[in-house]
């Protein structure tokens, strides 16, 4: 028989387990996130398969990737030491499927809003977290370093 304490321990361990994150990143430590990022999960669904990547160069203070319908692109801006937005270039392609349209649309509000980036393990999966004040989406590294634009030639 499950106890109230068991109960409640085991909920707390599952949380803990697949949200444990650390503070944000800042302007100095966004070198930390260059490169591919493939978008997992979606405020709390299952999007991989609509194949969102968002590529980050900081250096260039550049966001660009594909958002599940249209490709994007912008440059970062900072709003104060932990939060970013960007007014991204978007192609104007249809969107094939509801997964693609429900990824392309908040892919784009959080870029917007303005999100914060942290990184740590989430469903057993290394990672970033981008944050907004109405969206979370949870993006996994993905192998080499070239541009995603470069990928998509």
């Amino acid at each position: 028989m499950i106890t109230h304490k068991k109960m409640i321990f085991t909920l707390l361990a599952s949380l803990f387990g697949t949200t444990l994150m650390a503070s944000s990143l800042t302007k100095n430590d966004l070198s930390d996130v260059n490169g591919n990022w493939h978008l997992r999960i979606a405020d709390g669904h299952n999007v991989k398969k609509a194949r969102a990547i968002i590529d980050f160069h900081a250096e260039q203070m550049i966001i660009e990737g594909f958002d599940g319908c249209n490709r994007i692109s912008g440059y970062l801006k900072a709003q104060g030491q932990s939060t970013f937005y960007a007014k991204l270039r978007s192609s104007r392609m249809g969107c094939r499927q509801n997964i693609h349209r429900y990824t392309s649309q908040r892919v784009k509000a959080v870029i917007k809003e303005g999100f914060t980036i942290t990184k740590g393990t989430r469903y057993g999966i290394e990672g970033i977290t981008l944050k907004s004040k109405n969206h979370d989406l949870f993006f996994k590294k993905m192998g080499g370093t070239g541009s995603i634009m470069d990928m998509i030639k």
